[in-house]
Parts: structure tokens; C-alpha cells; sequence
């Protein structure tokens, strides 16, 4: 279901993937991962395509995997192909980068 950290490290270093934190503005103010950008989910379908390109793999997570789960698949249905659920935040701290 979840993608393992380490595979969406690579992806983001060696394959410029975006990293996108889909949980509201003040939980991404709490605790920030580096180089997420935060597109809420609430409001995902209205900004993915201003601040996404579709060319570019997609790696979405949150608190603990059910809002990116929903993330991913309203990426999907847009038209994005490599969308990856890392799932919870806290799995970014499960391995090296």
C-alpha cells in the first residue's frame, strides 16, 4: 500500500519527483518535511495542475496514509501516472537519505 521511504528518496534525488504533504496548513506549519510543498487535500483538484507538472513523478503523504491514499487516487483520475504514497509523515524518519 505505502511506498517504502527509501524508494521515495531516490525517486526524489534522482528523479525529481515532488513531494507533497496533503495534510491541512497548520499541520504542515507543525512539522514540515524538507522540500515538501503542501497542497491540502480539501483543496488538491484545484491546485494540483497550477503547482504540479504531470511529467514529473509525485510522492503525497500525511499524518497516516489515508489522506494521501485519497491524494493519489484524485491524482490519478487527473492524469498523473507516478504518484506514490509514502503515507504517514513520520516514515520519512525510517531510513537514510
Amino acid at each position: 500500500m505505502f511506498t517504502p521511504c527509501d524508494e521515495c528518496k531516490a525517486l526524489i534525488k534522482n528523479q525529481n519527483a515532488y513531494l507533497v504533504d496533503v495534510r491541512t496548513p497548520p499541520e504542515f506549519e507543525a512539522q514540515r518535511l524538507p522540500g515538501a510543498i503542501n497542497l491540502p487535500l480539501q483543496t488538491l483538484q484545484q491546485t494540483a495542475e497550477q503547482a504540479l507538472e504531470k511529467d514529473r513523478p509525485v510522492v503525497v503523504f500525511c499524518r497516516s496514509g489515508s489522506r494521501s491514499q485519497m491524494a493519489m487516487q484524485m491524482l490519478n483520475q487527473m492524469g498523473y501516472e507516478a504518484v506514490y504514497n509514502m503515507g504517514p509523515y513520520q516514515a520519512w524518519y525510517q531510513c537514510e537519505d
